[in-house]
């Protein structure tokens, strides 16, 4: 296969023909689905050049234009595309095709394909090409009229419906869409109907779409639908715009869910959910997931992508609004340091390694492969660092006249931010390094001290990533409040605004030296370099009123004692048992941030830590001083955790509103402690009065991971085998908590389980990522078993679903963080996946760049 071709931002050029409407009959066959198209096309005044069209693994049945069937010699076709040269078209005209394709086939879940028995779509980012000939491009928009013929009950497509009869049905969609934002759903499914008013009064139809036997898990799906209806119009004053709006849940599928027009497409494990099924966390995470697809509506769908260089334009304000969203459902403070850990999880890491990339990239040579956390995670960041710079009256003036301006366009960045350069008055080219610049700023402080003046000196530099060097300062909001020795807020918090590379702010007229609280709710995506004390942390821990600060001072106390202990250099220290115990003793703290507080930093966290200290981490070491410090934890503070367990039990009926959840993540994380010292005799009872998944699995974890719950783990399975998702569950169970003895002996039966369903995206993450993302001491098993295991699955999945399979490759990315024999042994099976013949552009461009990086 010949090297794919390198698409540069620098490059781009308009289309040289837009659209202005599109008909599409489906008749669909499980093998042979034909796609008949109708597209009104008109000539770009302003750009010249060929009619383009791509189209992939499409059988062309017949061509024509204005009537005229094409010839062979009227065109020329290559795999991916058809092109007809643009001087000898009018500049009006109907293009009409009749393509054949193979929904059963496609495996790639991109596309028209086949879920157990039902046709879905997935066209995000370039999977309508798969469909039928068409410029499959963000900045060509039109209207979409569809019809749809087949032998199932249900036929769907975006937009409005306009007829149904016996075997069709048709559908419209008067809004304009780039083609990645075509939907169609057709099969056995029944609907949960609810219906919403909006502010207008206008009625607006709901439905839930799932198999029969499901509806009785959709309830919260839909609650959280109407909440984000509600809130996007109060918070943007976004109104929905059509006259239904729908979700189906597809059990095949490779990303969490996707915004089509009034289609919205789900993975199943984001809608369905039940007290006895889902967990708190999957009831969070559906309602935030429901979110961010509604409010694409408007940031996504109304106002789209230029290119796809300009996807943080969409993904990143998206991202930013369900944030928003879901910190007033729950908790600001609790949700704003799960983002942070997420952060700092992924895209810390995707920054300070080979897969390092700006939030708007320059390159690249597979689309797929940039659904990062940069992107999403990053570019969230970037929106809330713009909103703390200019205020939060002052960001709303500037979204009114972003939608205002830019309704039914494709847009760039540098629309997004000349809007805000508009209705604020501000220069924001240096704002703009964010965008540009990848890596994530150090920023280091100096204290002084003299007369009743503090004064904060602040540092930045950027690190050189790969293709960046010599990187610009950046502005940075640095949220900072001051506190006395005694615990009182001197200063509360105010906003400074870092511009220069190193930069002072002095604070007068103070009778003692304050304490700073420096990046509260962690104002800026950076890394802090401060010399601090473990005493100062601890009184941070104890008194900072900023929450996130709070959690954090314990979070470094246990990370730092964890990398030292690692070493060998370093016990538990009373002052932070104590700290550790006036935090979970302190009952006006939400208990929800108190679970945060005792959950100790992740194995491949700490691994990163000592990289960059300097250190070769050794995975076994790691995995055993975390459980040496829970367990010294656990027996100083058995009392406590004993009252918590027992103070924190919810009343009357299981409900996942955001304070019981928040009792039982403590409660949770207190029988996770005391399962260290009993032999799980609490937990073993615990599991057996569990009504509710959130209550089984809060027991079975524990019980495995001290190698105690081999019976509940039987029983689990028997009483949910019938339950996919309970079942995905269950094989990460099993291969995250099994001990790193035991961890590849555990992968491989795992894998030859009858229930493993490799080609399934959901399943095949419970396995996969399992082992090489929680169970790290397993999965850098000193003999390279786990890294072949690893390559062994990539390159059997990769011909299959090559999206699924890329993705899963950045589990190498930090193999060079390691000692020279397990390096040498990654290296080898990155080389053996590269040199696969036929290996696809998704999975060779990562693991290309992983090996240069």
């Amino acid at each position: 296969m010949p090297p794919a071709p390198t698409i540069r931002l620098a490059d781009y050029t308009a289309p040289a023909f837009l659209i202005d409407a599109v008909h599409l009959t489906f008749h669909l066959s499980p093998e042979t689905t034909r796609v008949l198209s109708r597209i009104s096309f008109r000539r770009n005044p302003d750009e010249a050049g060929n009619l383009v069209l791509n189209g992939e693994e499409l059988t062309l049945i017949s061509a024509s234009i204005d009537g005229k069937k094409l010839a062979e010699n009227d065109y020329t076709r290559t795999p991916t595309r058809l092109t007809i040269k643009g001087d000898s078209l009018p500049d009006t005209f109907i293009w009409q095709a009749e393509v054949e394709v193979n929904p059963k086939a496609n495996t790639s879940l991109s596309g028209l394909y086949m879920s157990k028995g039902m046709y879905c779509s997935q066209c995000e980012a370039e999977g309508f090409r798969k469909i039928t000939f068409y410029p499959d491009r963000p900045d060509v928009m039109a209207v979409f009229t569809v019809r749809i013929e087949g032998d199932v009950p249900v036929l769907l497509s975006n937009g409005n419906p306009t007829g149904k009869g016996d075997g069709w049905a048709e559908w419209h969609d008067p809004w304009p869409k780039p083609a990645y934002l075509f939907a169609l759903v057709a099969g056995d499914l029944v609907s949960f109907d609810d219906d919403f008013t909006c502010r207008s009064g206008r009625k607006v139809d709901l439905k839930v779409w799932v198999r029969p036997g499901d509806q009785d898990k959709c309830a919260y799906a839909m609650d959280s639908l109407k909440r984000s209806m509600t809130w996007d119009e109060e918070t943007y004053g976004r109104e929905y715009d059509l006259d239904l709006f729908q979700i189906v849940a597809v059990d095949d599928f490779n990303m969490g869910a996707m915004e089509n027009k009034g289609l919205n497409i789900f993975n199943s494990k984001y809608v369905l959910a039940s007290p006895e099924t889902a967990t708190d966390r999957d009831f969070e995470l559906i309602e935030g997931i429901i979110a961010h697809e509604y409010f694409h509506n408007w940031t996504g769908n109304r106002i789209t992508c230029r290119d796809w260089f300009q996807l943080s334009l969409k993904e990143g304000l998206t991202v930013y609004r369900d944030q928003i969203f879901s910190g007033d459902q729950r908790s600001h403070a609790v949700r704003r340091i799960g983002e942070v850990n997420q952060l700092r999880a992924q895209q810390f890491r995707e920054d300070a390694g080979p897969l390092a990339h700006p939030v708007q990239p320059a390159e690249y040579k597979e689309i797929n492969n940039f659904y990062t956390a940069t992107i999403y995670k990053k570019g969230a960041e970037v929106i809330g660092m713009l909103r703390n710079l200019v205020g939060a009256d002052a960001y709303r003036k500037a979204l009114d006249l972003y939608f205002e301006r830019h309704d039914g366009q494709a847009c760039t960045i540098d629309d997004w931010l000349q809007v805000f350069a508009d209705s604020t008055g501000r220069d924001l080219a240096q704002f703009r390094l964010w965008y540009s610049q990848a890596g994530t700023p150090r920023l280091s402080v100096k204290e002084s001290w003299q007369d009743g003046r503090f004064t904060l000196t602040f540092s930045q530099s950027i690190p050189d990533t790969p293709g960046q060097t010599g990187k610009k300062p950046m502005v940075i909001p640095i949220a900072l409040g001051l506190l006395n020795p005694n615990g009182d807020e001197v200063l509360p918090t105010q906003m400074l605004e870092m511009t220069q590379a190193s930069q002072s702010f002095s604070f007068d007229d103070l009778a003692t030296r304050p304490i700073p609280s420096i990046l509260r709710g962690f104002s800026a995506p950076v890394i802090l370099e401060q010399d601090i004390t473990t005493e100062r942390r601890i009184f941070l821990l104890a008194h900072d009123t900023d929450a996130f600060n709070k959690w954090e001072a314990g979070r470094d106390l246990a990370r730092d004692l964890l990398c030292s202990m690692s070493v060998g250099a370093a016990a538990p220290a009373d002052g932070y048992l104590g700290a550790l115990r006036q935090v979970i003793r302190d009952d006006t703290l939400d208990p929800a941030f108190r679970a945060l507080v005792l959950a100790l930093p992740a194995e491949d966290e700490l691994a990163k830590a000592l990289y960059d200290l300097g250190q070769t981490p050794d995975p076994t070491a790691i995995y055993n001083t975390r459980r040496d410090l829970s367990k010294a934890i656990a027996q100083a503070l058995q009392p406590d955790f004993m009252s918590l367990y027992k103070g924190m039990a919810t009343q009357g009926p299981y409900d996942p509103n955001a304070a019981d959840a928040g009792k039982r993540a403590l409660q949770g994380a207190a029988l996770a402690y005391l399962s260290k010292l009993d032999g799980g005799v609490l937990a073993h009872a615990h599991y057996g009065a569990a009504d509710n998944m959130t209550g089984q699995l809060a027991a079975l974890t524990p019980l495995l991971a001290n190698g105690l719950g081999q019976a509940q783990s039987a029983a689990f399975y028997e009483q949910w085998q019938d339950n996919s998702l309970v079942i995905d569950k269950w094989f990460m169970l099993q291969i995250g908590h099994a001990s790193p003895e035991t961890a590849i002996a555990t992968a491989r039966d795992l894998a030859a389980h009858k229930d493993f369903d490799w080609q399934n995206p959901n399943r095949f993450r419970a396995l996969i990522a399992g082992l090489s993302m929680m169970n790290q001491a397993g999965f850098h098993d000193p003999s390279g078993a786990g890294y072949a295991f690893l390559a062994d699955w990539l390159i059997r999945l990769d011909p299959v679903n090559a999206q699924t399979t890329a993705r899963m490759v950045s589990a190498f990315d930090g193999w060079r963080w390691y000692d020279a024999a397990r390096q040498n042994l990654m290296r080898a099976e990155l080389e053996r996946i590269a040199a696969l013949p036929g290996l696809s552009t998704d999975s060779g461009e990562m693991v290309d760049r992983i090996l240069k990086g």
